[in-house]
């Protein structure tokens, strides 16, 4: 996992950049993904551990929204900004540094909700790893708590094997930034190296900022036959047009 956590503690700074506006992202998010977990759960207050939160983007939104919110990333650098995040949004999150496989021991107390947004499970590309993680989210959930995430339709991408995203180019106050992504798939397309570039423009002059990190392309049923082994129950997946989500959507309740 180390060079998943370089990964992300590079790209901790740079984060914002992905999006065309991060803030409008995270309050969107966060109105998404409180109505699914309002349809499994009912109303707030409850406790969520977002467990993969990167620098916040699902962290803060819900906490905006009235949810007890913990997060915890693998990554220091993200984490640090998540706080810094957090407090300039005006919101109470607890922040802490912890591995997704290893929360049993990292992470106290059970949640209602223990949430993996943005495609975080398929950076374990062992299915030991994959069990690992499950059982440590189940560990961190009540009986009956829900377990959401959300991954990339790798159902569809493993056919299709695309080399790169479309080119996004946003314009503000800073120049014109351009982003995308090349995609090098492994010898039978079960796990890919991902070149996430970022080009900074200013007037005539222009930089590039350059991420690489691995994935797997995990399966729905690979995850849900995870899930299961791990003592959930009602495995569910929601694709973007039932859920409004931008990637599909798991849930399952802790038996």
């Amino acid at each position: 996992m180390g060079s998943v956590e370089q990964f992300y503690d590079r790209l901790a700074g740079d984060y914002h950049h992905l999006f065309a506006d991060w803030k409008a992202t995270v309050a969107w998010q966060a109105e998404v993904l409180d109505r699914l977990i309002r349809v499994e759960i009912g109303d707030p207050p409850f406790s969520v551990l977002d467990c993969c939160c990167g620098v916040g983007t699902q962290a803060i939104g819900l906490a905006a929204r009235g949810c007890r919110v913990h997060g915890t990333d693998l990554s220091a650098a993200a984490v640090e900004r998540a706080k810094r995040e957090a407090a300039a949004a005006g919101v109470s999150v607890t922040f802490g540094v912890a591995d997704v496989r290893s929360l049993a021991a990292q992470v106290a107390g059970t949640f209602d909700v223990v949430l993996s947004c943005d495609n975080a499970l398929p950076h374990l590309l062992a299915d030991a790893d994959l069990r690992r993680a499950a059982g440590a989210m189940a560990a961190k959930l009540r009986p009956g708590g829900l377990l959401l995430a959300s991954t990339r339709d790798y159902d569809a991408l493993t056919k299709e094997q695309q080399r790169a995203t479309t080119p996004r180019v946003f314009d503000d106050a800073a120049g014109r930034r351009i982003v995308f992504q090349v995609w090098d798939w492994a010898a039978g397309g079960r796990s890919y190296r991902v070149h996430q570039f970022i080009l900074h423009g200013q007037g005539d002059a222009w930089s590039t900022a350059h991420y690489e990190t691995e994935y797997r392309a995990l399966l729905r049923d690979e995850l849900t036959a995870i899930l299961q082994e791990a003592d959930f129950g009602d495995v569910r997946w929601r694709m973007p047009e039932e859920s409004g989500y931008y990637q599909p959507v798991v849930t399952a309740r802790r038996r």
